[in-house]
């Protein structure tokens, strides 16, 4: 067992970070998996990698990782090199080239050229074989990639991808137009539970944020702007899918034949054309922005795209050319209408009024109409007589005819004349 004391410089500092510091010779890959085995304790209980630290804190550490062995064999695979100092190496990674073995892939990676190109020089903070590997691309998305050529350099690359300001910048052809001209994607992202070499969009995933603006529009098709705020695992693949706009070419996110029988008839001889000039997804990491470990200075790498891209473009722009978008192209929405992702926070409680039921209007009878007209007139007589009788009265007053003491029905006093007499 280790045991670390934790410093006051490390105040409210994560655990996996801290422990990266003090363990220097282990990735933070290593440290999480330690963590995520309960290999890590404080007061005698296991820690999440997120735990914040203290002063005067001791952070026991079980085991230490066992670090992989490494048979990455360096391999002579052409690299285009777009920039090079002594500290990075920006690449422009073709297409079909894994970036690192893994999945039962062994040989002719992206990580056995670097090996090859660059010997010893290479970041080990990813481990044997991941050297100077920052950040990945899917095997069939070309576009640019900065790798480390030491672990410093690295460790501020990792730290500026994980605050987010490393900016990369794609540009993909979809199906379809997005309903916005630009917008934002926010739909979590984790592994499909129906295949698992997909990702899936669901409420119990990992934040993903997408930033898209439209370029060019085609009769069926749109050229996208795309920048991620986060970097998950086919995430503008996923997204792009799940906004009902999938990535033209694309096998695995639906991408291909599926849309063509989506469009219209008149269209799809063009567009199976275009997607059979498509050997894959037209999606390409185009720009790259990052604030370079040694000067501290924002610097940005952008390439054109490539040959294939290019020319689906021209295709597109002589033969579907569209001078202003339509809205209702999205061919995939009714696919995920059963797994549209809702984000509970943006739905308002409904106010439940109390209902009264409206009183019955009931209709009354010829005979009661009679009955309730003879009570009126009934009413009216009583009340003529009496008037009648009141005016006699006073009449007779003034004659003489009834004394003036004599007091009439309703105006008797309230108390005993006789007793106001004593």
């Amino acid at each position: 067992m280790i045991r670390i004391k934790v410093s006051e410089l490390c105040l409210d500092q994560r655990v996996d970070r801290f422990l990266q510091s003090e363990l220097k010779e282990f990735s933070r890959t290593d440290i999480q998996k330690l963590i995520a085995s309960e290999q890590v304790l404080f007061e005698g209980k296991p820690v999440a990698k997120n735990f914040r630290l203290e002063p005067e804190m001791e952070i026991q550490v079980l085991s230490l990782p066992e670090k992989e062995e490494s048979n990455l064999e360096p391999e002579d695979i052409p690299l285009d090199i777009v920039y090079e100092d002594e500290d990075i190496v920006v690449i422009n990674k073709p297409r079909r080239l894994v970036v690192h073995p893994g999945s039962g892939i062994r040989s002719g990676t992206l990580a056995a050229a670097l090996l090859f190109h660059f010997k010893e020089n290479l970041s080990q903070v990813g481990g044997p074989l991941r050297p100077g590997i920052v950040h990945r691309l899917d095997k069939d998305t070309p576009g640019l990639m900065v790798v480390a050529k030491n672990d410093k350099a690295h460790l501020s690359l990792s730290s500026q991808l994980e605050m987010r300001t490393l900016k990369r910048t794609y540009n993909a052809l979809v199906w379809g137009q997005p309903r916005d001209l630009e917008g934002t994607i926010d739909a979590p992202i984790e592994r499909d539970s129906r295949n698992r070499l997909k990702m899936a969009v669901s409420p119990n995933g990992k934040e993903a944020r997408t930033h898209y603006k439209i370029l060019e529009f085609y009769a069926f098709a749109s050229l996208l702007e795309l920048d991620l705020e986060t970097g998950r695992t086919h995430q503008i693949r996923v997204h792009n899918r799940y906004m009902g706009n999938p990535v033209f070419g694309d096998p695995l996110y639906d991408g291909r034949d599926a849309c063509l029988m989506r469009i219209p008839p008149l269209l799809r001889e063009t567009a199976a054309q275009a997607l059979e000039m498509s050997i894959a997804q037209l999606l390409q990491a185009v720009k790259l922005t990052l604030r370079h470990p040694r000067t501290g200075k924002m610097v940005t790498f952008e390439i054109p795209l490539e040959d294939q891209f290019e020319n689906v473009l021209e295709y597109l722009r002589e033969n579907a050319i569209c001078d202003s978008p339509s809205l209702d192209q999205t061919f995939f929405r009714d696919f995920e209408s059963d797994r549209r992702y809702v984000d509970e926070t943006d739905i308002k409680a409904e106010v439940v009024y109390p209902y009264e039921e409206p009183p019955i209007k009931t209709r009354m009878t010829r005979e009661e109409h009679l009955l309730k007209k003879k009570d009126r007139i009934a009413r009216r007589k009583e009340i003529e007589l009496e008037k009648r009788r009141k005016k006699e009265e006073r009449a007779a007053i003034r004659r003489g005819e009834i004394p003036e003491d004599i007091v009439l029905p309703g105006y008797e006093p309230t108390i005993d004349p006789n007793l106001l007499a004593k």
